[in-house]
């Protein structure tokens, strides 16, 4: 199989999961490329047909295509991915489902509708209404903004003073920027899960504790995890929750709520090096496994028809 991995170069964290794939890869006989947006073009001709460009040269199509862009997937990420699904290429997660889960408000509404438990949460606009956040959420709340990753563009606010100030401090920078403010969970403060989710079926599950008292429990800022074990609430939440943002490949995060959990946010492209690190579970070999299928079930398809 020839499989792309889409991806910018950036990171330690990327090039962690990029040598991971390699190695893989090599063990299960995959040619693996590694490609980034920047060195794609995509031409669509006057006659109907697409093409892909790689290096400004046509190339063979890929087998299939692995997206990494996450919550950094620009208009030309999914561009390409959408131009490689026109053209009959199997992409593991679909371009729309990408866009979704990037957008943290939009994904909640569909967690929502879908009948997954979510923290309240509201889309904040300028000028602020002080009087409806303390009605609809209350403090100490959540402030977010509504794309990002690894524990970034978070705030905790515990008063309604310092929230007006982060609030109006925001909006003087850019008043269209949209803020999502979310209920605090803080049944247990500064602990979380990760669920990882391959073809539709929550492979394992970690248990992340901040060290320094934060509220954000991310391995990438300095938390702690360990494995943590599978029941059929969390397969059926986890699974639910990907199935619902149209994502075969995910990363869902899950907040103690009680004896329950609430989903905090669903990812498209999360990092696994903390996650393999912690619970020995190889999680490159899950993905390029389920690439491989993808594959497989296309090209049955095709001799079909």
């Amino acid at each position: 199989m020839n499989l792309w991995i889409l991806q910018r170069k950036s990171n330690v964290l990327v090039h962690y999961d990029q040598d991971r794939f390699e190695v893989e890869a090599r063990i299960l006989g995959i040619a693996l490329t590694i490609v980034s947006p920047d060195d794609l073009d995509i031409v669509v001709t006057a006659k109907g047909s697409c093409r892909v460009l790689l290096c400004g040269v046509e190339s063979a199509l890929p087998d299939c295509v692995l997206p990494r862009t996450g919550s950094g997937t620009d208009y030309l990420s999914l561009a390409i991915l959408r131009q490689f699904e026109q053209l009959g290429v199997p992409v593991a997660n679909a371009s729309k489902a990408i866009d979704l889960a990037k957008d943290k408000f939009f994904s909640l509404q569909i967690l929502a509708a879908s009948g997954l438990s979510v923290p309240t949460s509201l889309l904040a606009r300028y000028p602020i209404d002080l009087g409806l956040i303390d009605r609809q959420i209350g403090l100490p709340c959540i402030v977010k903004v509504l794309s990002g990753s690894y524990g970034e563009g978070i705030y905790l606010s515990h008063d309604y003073e310092s929230l007006r100030d982060l609030l109006e401090l925001i909006y003087s920078l850019d008043q269209s920027r949209n803020l999502i403010l979310q209920q605090y969970i803080g049944d247990r403060p500064g602990e979380d899960l990760r669920l990882w989710v391959v073809g539709g079926r929550v492979v394992g599950a970690m248990h992340r504790c901040s060290t320094d008292g934060s509220f954000k429990a991310n391995i990438t800022r300095g938390g702690v995890g360990k494995t943590y074990p599978l029941d059929p609430m969390l397969e059926r939440i986890g699974s639910r929750a990907a199935e619902a943002l149209g994502l075969q490949i995910a990363g869902v995060d899950l907040l103690f709520d009680g004896d329950g959990y609430r989903i905090c946010e669903v990812n498209s492209s999360p990092g696994f090096k903390g996650f393999e690190d912690t619970t020995g579970i190889n999680i490159a070999l899950h993905v390029l496994g389920y690439c491989q299928q993808l594959a497989a079930s296309d090209c049955c398809i095709a001799g079909v028809s």
